[in-house]
């Protein structure tokens, strides 16, 4: 099966791979701001105890790390090459799949009556790790695609630019935050809710005032990016949900799992899109779009499943839910 008839629909998908949005440096400047502040948000949630959690519950935090940084990058690897999409949104593709889960995700699993220490467990884990593995895992992915190998070539990627974006939208409010919850947690506590709602609130602003300012790009070619993005999305949650099942763990775990794999921090990929790909069409317009489409299906999973029971009574909690 392949996709490749889509690029001569007369939307202009054929010209995406050469589109480019327009940005500012004061609008990119910007969004790294915004994207400081939410990952700022996430660590003045994170406890040192959730990492200490980690050991109580190896199996599924083993499955759901490996399901993230190993399985989803290469699954959407062999998508992108079955499907036959333009480079630069096999690009966009591998770059939202590297990237790590945002607290969307922890609140979707409540919603989802899965285990929500065990998200909040993994969130954290899996955005420390990221510092790390986000780039390698971008370099090795993308430059092992045939094509899109030679869209990192022609945008010329620094893989130290990468590394040290990542760093400072990551690592350090990461680091800052979890400074701050551990030292001043009555603090953290209260600020948290105000930082998380006002960063969101300015994402979606920035996203609005950069839809309005590339709207002909958007109009062209978002036919064909939601079709990638639909496909790759439930693509994500289904192997959350599979990996988990297959390795046996209980449902409120594999309920969180499914998120944290599925959920991606897709504004973080855009601002990596914006800076070191240079707004790049399918790039950038993957993750921005992803960033929506993912909320939708998140949510309606998230409401189908709080209908329906778990079948593990009493392993809501991070120390029961081990079992089964």
């Amino acid at each position: 099966m392949s996709l490749a008839f889509l690029p001569n629909l007369p939307f202009g998908a054929e010209d995406i791979d050469s589109a480019n949005l327009n940005t500012s440096d004061g609008m990119l400047l910007l969004l790294s701001a915004v994207i400081f502040v939410i990952m700022l948000g996430i660590a003045l949630e994170m406890k040192v105890d959730d990492f200490r959690h980690v050991a109580k519950l190896p199996k599924a935090m083993a499955v759901g790390v490996a399901a993230q940084f190993i399985c989803l990058p290469a699954i959407t690897y062999l998508l992108t090459l079955a499907l036959g999409f333009r480079p630069s949104i096999a690009l966009g593709m591998i770059l939202v799949a590297c990237c790590p889960p945002g607290n969307i995700s922890n609140i979707l699993v409540y919603r989802a009556r899965g285990n929500v220490a065990l998200s909040l467990s993994m969130t954290a884990l899996s955005n420390f790790l990221a510092i790390f593995l986000m780039p390698l895992n971008i370099a090795f992915w993308a430059g092992m695609h045939p094509e899109a190998s030679q869209v990192l070539k022609d945008v010329d990627v620094s893989a130290i630019e990468l590394l040290l974006d990542i760093v400072v939208l990551i690592g350090i409010p990461l680091c800052l935050g979890l400074t701050i919850s551990s030292r001043k947690p009555e603090f953290a506590k209260k600020v948290q809710p105000l930082v998380k709602k006002f960063s969101m609130i300015f994402l979606v602003l920035f996203i609005l005032g950069a839809l309005i300012g590339n709207i002909g790009v958007f109009v062209n070619y978002i036919a064909l990016v939601a079709v990638a993005v639909f496909l790759h999305d439930t693509l994500a949650l289904l192997l959350g949900y599979g990996i988990a099942a297959s390795f046996r763990v209980s449902e409120p775990n594999r309920r969180a799992i499914t998120f944290e794999v599925g959920v991606r921090n897709a504004a973080l990929g855009l601002g990596i899109a914006l800076s070191v790909f240079e707004g790049l069409g399918g790039v950038a317009m993957v993750a921005a779009w992803w960033g929506v489409w993912d909320l939708i299906a998140g949510l309606a999973l998230s409401s189908w499943w709080a209908k329906r029971p778990t079948g593990d009574v009493g392993e809501s909690t991070l120390e029961a839910a081990e079992g089964g």
